[in-house]
């Protein structure tokens, strides 16, 4: 045997321009066309029975507050339990707090399958009903389950696709893109999910409740509210895509160094302790709930959906009080695009700092605070002029553990005096290519984040 038999190239230089020329292909692909989409989407919500209904958490089947600590756990053991959260950040408005936080150790599997048609890219996805989606269902990943689902806790039915994902011995498919990535540090404790786009090569069955969609096709739905789910957007934010760029403010070694500084300057405890010890929140017959009506609430959900591995359960959720807003500041330098992150510190990230978008919060939480103690930037996108306003939308969060729980998402176009050159301490002015480099490699960019870069990978801004 050679050397040559056993050395493949490190890297598909390839990859990034089939990526741009899927997303270059718009208003109709091999499997539909965009105009056909909302009749096909509006017929697999129709074809099944959907309900959600609130219950009091007496009413929960398999789930219960575990003696002694109060924690809200399943009698399997499995899934999800929610626990109580000890924070000490030192700094800023809030630093010190405690909260009820999901604890789910399992890593779960986003995955979607991609194939060439007449030389460009598709991607299956799925029409999947969430509990706390706003309109239940949304398009969702090819495979979305947690560890519990695909082996079967529920006792129900198999996981469609799942094999393309778990098993790589299969001959005739390959992985595109492989990456952990974080969901959202400020409701969920260390957890993480595996982001994979996996391209086949050969037939490939087509459920009722999928369809084959361009990356464009994706990207004029990433236009509408609520249409495509949290966990395909996380998948899509990391395609290898191609950004023409001649240059950055900051090179790619500048920018992790100084993503590293963040994460080591910034001390920041976490406890997980019992629910029935946390301050600040009353446990009641149908919710548990801040002291002050604010944040979130914990609640429960009796489910019917008949095209779901099992067809009833009942579950929590976390509710949201009200909306929130999140936005990247966007600027040219000379003719290139940059974005401005956040260090952004969250109680539930394992990596304490992940870089986020410029602004990300809920502004009835700091509405009772003085100007001074409220996050930067927020009077700028409180007040935005139409013209500057490059994507707008809004999106819900996971709708398997949180309910109503929608931001409008926004990339605003900013001048010098609106967020500057040299920006303040925590920030940091990065170009799209360089995110998308840094997500390759996981738990970098936020999910928040990761929704916005979706949309610029799948050219939906208008830059």
């Amino acid at each position: 045997m050679t050397s040559q038999t056993l050395l493949s190239l490190r890297e598909d230089t390839t990859l990034p321009g089939r990526f741009a020329r899927s997303a270059q292909v718009t208003g109709a692909g091999a499997g539909m066309s965009t105009a056909d989409f909302d009749a096909w989407f509006a017929g697999r919500a129709l074809a099944h029975r959907f309900r959600v209904e609130r219950i009091p958490f007496a009413a929960m089947d398999a789930w219960s507050f575990a003696e002694g600590s109060g924690n809200l756990v399943h009698r399997s053991g499995k899934f999800f339990a929610v626990e109580g959260l000890h924070v000490v950040v030192g700094t800023g408005p809030y630093p010190e707090w405690q909260q009820p936080i999901i604890v789910q150790p399992e890593v779960g599997i986003l995955g979607i399958l991609a194939k060439e048609f007449d030389g460009v890219l598709h991607f299956l996805m799925q029409a999947k009903m969430e509990p706390g989606n706003p309109n239940l269902l949304q398009l969702s990943p090819t495979v979305q389950a947690t560890r519990s689902n695909y082996t079967k806790v529920h006792q129900g039915t198999d996981v469609a696709y799942l094999e393309y994902f778990t098993d790589r011995s299969r001959s005739r498919s390959r992985v595109l893109v492989d990456v952990l990535q974080s969901e959202h540090g400020a409701w969920f404790f260390l957890k993480s999910n595996r982001n994979m786009i996996v391209e086949v090569d050969g037939e490939v069955p087509v459920g009722e409740d999928f369809c084959w969609l361009t990356l464009g096709q994706l990207g004029e739905l990433l236009l509408r509210d609520n249409t495509v789910n949290m966990d395909a957007r996380t998948v899509l934010a990391c395609a290898p895509s191609a950004h023409a760029e001649a240059g950055a403010m900051h090179s790619d070694t500048d920018l992790l160094s100084w993503f590293t500084s963040e994460r080591a300057r910034h001390d920041v405890r976490v406890e997980r302790i019992p629910l029935s010890r946390v301050e600040g929140w009353e446990r009641g017959e149908w919710s548990i709930d801040h002291s002050l009506d604010r944040y979130f609430r914990v609640m429960a959900v009796s489910v019917e959906a008949g095209s779901r591995e099992v067809a009833s359960w009942t579950q929590p959720l976390f509710e949201p009080r009200t909306p929130g807003v999140v936005a990247f500041l966007a600027r040219r330098f000379q003719g290139v695009p940059h974005l401005l992150v956040y260090a952004r510190v969250e109680a539930g990230f394992r990596d304490t700092v992940e870089l986020g978008p410029t602004v990300q919060f809920t502004p009835e939480h700091y509405a009772h605070l003085p100007a001074v103690s409220r996050p930067r930037f927020q009077d700028l996108v409180a007040d935005i002029p139409p013209g500057r306003i490059r994507y707008d939308a809004l999106h819900s969060e996971e709708g398997g553990r949180f309910f109503d729980a929608v931001s409008r998402y926004l990339i605003i176009e900013a001048d010098e005096t609106q967020a500057p050159t040299q920006p303040p301490p925590g920030y940091l002015w990065v170009t799209p290519g360089q995110l998308n480099s840094l997500v390759r490699h996981g738990r970098c960019l936020n999910v928040q984040g990761r929704t916005l870069l979706s949309a610029i990978n799948a050219r939906a801004v208008s830059w």
